[in-house]
C-alpha cells in the first residue's frame, strides 16, 4: 500500500517474524493493525535466516519421539545457560506461551512447522538439555501463492543460493553434494533445478522458499489474506505521548516528508535491533570500538530505530547480557563489481573433519565444531590475549568434499575464489604459513598435533567432536570421530574470518507482557517491544538453534494479546 493513514487501531513497526505474528494475532482478536516497513521488502531478518524456531515442549515434539520434554526441563537448561542473569518471569512467559503461539499460527495462518527428531541444543550436556524436539523448521513454501506480493518478499542472501537464486534447504544440503554418488540425490537435484529454471523464466526469481524465507513467505501470505496493510519505505522517527504518558502517535518519515499516525491502542516495536548502526554497535562491542572489523548479516534497515525512539521516552536497554549480540564468524567475499560482503560460517564447514582454526600466532584457539556464537566468543577471548587475525585451514580433500565458506563442494568451481583472493592456496604447509604471515614452525606443530589427535579420534586440545551437538554437524561417514580427520592432502587452503553477528541481543527492557518499561520501572502505556528490539530473554547467551525466532514469534503474540485485552477493558 502507498498512502499512509492518519489513524490506526494498532501500529506494528517491522515485518519480521515478531511484527507479522503480532499483527496476525491482533487481527484475530478483533483489532485492525497496520504494519510499517522501513525498506521496500517484507520479511526482515527472518527472510534471510536459517528459519529455526526454538520452542520447548512445542506441539510437534511428541511427533518426533520427544514427548518427555517439559517446561521444567527447559527451565533447568536455561538456568544452566544464564545463571542469575535469567529474568525468570519473562522466560516463564515464553515457555508458557510458546506452544500456544505455534498452535495459533498453525490453526489460523499459513505457517506450518516440523520438529527435528535430531536437533541438539547447543550445550546438550547441561542439565535439561535435549537432543531434539525443541527445534522446529518451517515447511518449504511455494511463494507463487503470494501473487503480486512475491515481488515484496525479501530475497535470501545471494551467496546462500545457487544457479542464480535457487534457495537451498536442509534436505537439499544432504542431497546436492551426493548427486554424483546417489541415484536418489541425483533425481532430487534434477527436480529442484528444473523447478528453479521454470521460476526464472516465469517470475525472474526462485519461488521455492525454504528456511527463514519460507517462514517469512508464509507469514506474509497470511498477512495479505487477513487484509492487514503493509506500508513500505516508512521509517519510524519518533513516538508521541499524551498528558497521561500513554503512547498515542508515531511519526513516520518517507523521503523528505514526515507523517503522523495516531494509534487508538498502542505501538509494537519489532524493527530488528541495531546491528547495522555502527555507532550504537561500537558502544557495546569493545572489539569494534578499538578498530577491529565487525560485520553483521542483518538487513540494512536494522539500525536501532525502535530502541532510539523508546529511549527518548525513558525506556531502558538491557545491561546484564553475557554478550551484546548473537555472534557468527564471517569471511569477506568480493562480489562482481568489487563490493565486499560478509559470508557467515554457521554450520556447513567448521565442524567437518579436516579443518582447524588458528590465530596469527599459528595456534588453534577454539573447538571449531562449537556453535557459531561460541566460536566467536573464542575469537574475542583470543583477541584479549593478543590475537589479531584468524584463519580457517584445510586441505584439498576437505574443500572439494565439503566446501569452505562461499566455496561450494565439488562440482562447484574453486578457481574464481582463488583468483579474487577469497581463499589462499599453497602447495605445502610452510608455503601456506608464509602466504598467511604465520610463524611456520608453530603452525606446522599445530597441524601435526591435530593430525595425531585425528588419527586417534580424540581432540586432546579443544575437544572437537566431543559433544552430541558437535557430532551432529560432522560427517557421520568419517570414523571414529565425525569431526576429526588429518590435514595432509595438499594443496592446502587458508581463509581469513572475522567477528560478526546475526543480530543484537541488547534491546529494550520489557515485562512479561512485552510492555516497555520506563525509567521508574513501570510500563510505558501503549508501548510494546518484541523480536530483537526487545532485550533478549536469553540474556546474551545462545542455548540452541532458533532462540531468536522462537521468542520473537512468542512475544509478538504476547504483546498482541495484552494490547487486545487492554483495548476491550472498560
Amino acid at each position: 500500500m502507498t498512502g499512509l493513514p492518519d489513524t490506526a487501531d494498532a501500529i506494528v513497526v517491522g515485518t519480521g517474524a515478531a511484527g507479522m505474528c503480532a499483527a496476525l494475532r491482533l487481527k484475530s482478536l478483533g483489532l485492525s493493525p497496520i504494519l510499517l516497513e522501513k525498506t521496500d521488502t517484507f520479511g526482515g531478518s527472518t527472510a534471510v535466516s536459517g528459519g529455526a524456531v526454538w520452542i520447548p515442549n512445542n506441539p510437534h515434539s511428541a511427533e518426533v519421539g520427544h514427548s518427555e520434554d517439559s517446561k521444567e526441563a527447559a527451565l533447568d537448561y536455561l538456568v544452566a545457560e544464564m545463571g542469575n542473569r535469567m529474568n525468570r518471569p519473562l522466560v516463564e512467559a515464553f515457555l508458557d506461551a510458546g506452544p500456544e503461539t505455534v498452535r495459533f499460527l498453525e490453526r489460523e495462518t499459513e505457517v506450518r512447522f516440523a520438529a527435528r527428531e535430531l536437533g541438539p541444543d547447543y550445550h546438550p550436556d547441561l542439565q535439561g538439555g535435549t537432543l531434539g524436539g525443541r527445534v522446529m523448521d518451517p515447511l518449504d513454501y511455494d511463494a507463487r501463492k503470494l501473487g503480486p506480493a512475491l515481488s515484496r518478499l525479501r530475497r535470501p542472501i545471494p551467496e546462500f543460493t545457487i544457479l542464480g537464486g535457487m534457495m537451498v534447504g536442509r534436505t537439499d544440503l544432504g542431497k546436492l553434494p551426493k548427486m554424483h554418488r546417489s541415484i536418489d540425490a541425483f533425481w532430487h537435484t534434477l527436480r529442484v533445478v528444473a523447478r528453479h529454471a521454470g521460476d526464472l523464466l516465469r517470475h525472474g526469481r526462485g519461488t521455492r522458499s525454504v528456511l527463514g524465507n519460507a517462514l517469512a513467505a508464509r507469514l506474509g501470505k497470511s498477512v495479505n489474506d487477513a487484509g492487514i496493510p503493509i506500508f513500505y519505505q516508512s521509517a519510524m522517527e519518533d513516538l508521541e505521548r499524551d498528558e497521561t504518558g500513554r503512547v498515542t502517535a508515531i511519526l513516520i518519515r518517507r523521503g523528505e516528508v514526515t507523517h503522523r499516525i495516531v494509534t487508538r491502542h498502542g505501538v509494537i516495536l519489532a524493527s530488528g535491533g541495531f546491528p547495522q548502526n555502527s555507532a550504537m554497535r561500537s558502544a557495546v562491542m569493545s572489539h569494534a570500538t578499538e578498530g577491529e572489523a565487525h560485520y553483521s548479516m542483518s538487513p540494512e534497515g536494522n539500525t536501532g530505530d525502535g530502541l532510539r525512539a523508546a529511549e527518548q521516552l525513558g525506556a531502558r536497554r538491557g545491561e546484564n547480557n553475557l554478550n551484546p549480540a548473537f555472534w557468527t564468524p564471517v569471511s569477506l567475499l568480493r562480489r562482481p563489481g568489487g563490493r565486499e560482503v560478509p559470508f557467515p560460517h554457521l554450520f556447513l564447514d567448521r565442524a567437518k573433519p579436516g579443518l582447524i582454526a588458528v590465530t596469527d600466532a599459528g595456534r588453534r584457539f577454539v573447538n571449531e565444531s562449537a556453535s557459531y556464537h561460541d566460536f566467536v566468543s573464542g575469537m574475542l577471548a583470543a583477541r584479549e590475549a593478543g590475537a589479531r587475525r584468524f584463519y580457517l585451514i584445510c586441505d584439498h580433500r576437505f574443500i572439494r568434499r565439503y566446501g569452505l565458506g562461499a566455496v561450494r563442494p565439488f562440482p562447484g568451481r574453486l578457481g574464481p575464489f582463488l583468483r579474487n583472493g577469497y581463499v589462499t592456496r599453497a602447495s605445502d604447509l610452510p608455503s601456506l604459513a608464509k602466504a598467511l604471515d604465520l610463524p611456520a614452525d608453530r603452525f606446522n606443530d599445530t597441524v601435526a598435533r591435530y593430525n595425531r589427535d585425528a588419527a586417534l579420534g580424540v581432540d586432546t586440545e579443544f575437544g572437537k567432536g566431543g559433544s552430541e551437538y558437535n557430532r551432529y554437524l560432522g560427517d557421520p561417514e568419517n570414523k571414529p570421530n565425525p569431526c576429526l580427520r588429518s590435514i595432509e592432502c595438499g594443496p592446502f587452503y587458508g581463509l581469513r574470518v572475522y567477528p560478526g553477528d546475526i543480530g543484537t541481543s541488547i534491546g529494550i527492557v520489557t515485562d512479561a507482557h512485552a510492555r516497555v518499561l520506563g525509567a521508574d520501572g513501570g510500563p510505558i502505556a501503549g508501548l510494546y517491544a518484541a523480536g530483537n528490539d526487545m532485550n533478549s530473554i536469553m540474556a546474551g547467551s545462545y542455548p540452541g538453534p532458533g532462540i531468536t525466532l522462537g521468542p520473537a514469534l512468542t512475544f509478538g503474540y504476547i504483546a498482541a494479546e495484552h494490547m487486545a485485552n487492554a483495548a476491550s477493558s472498560p
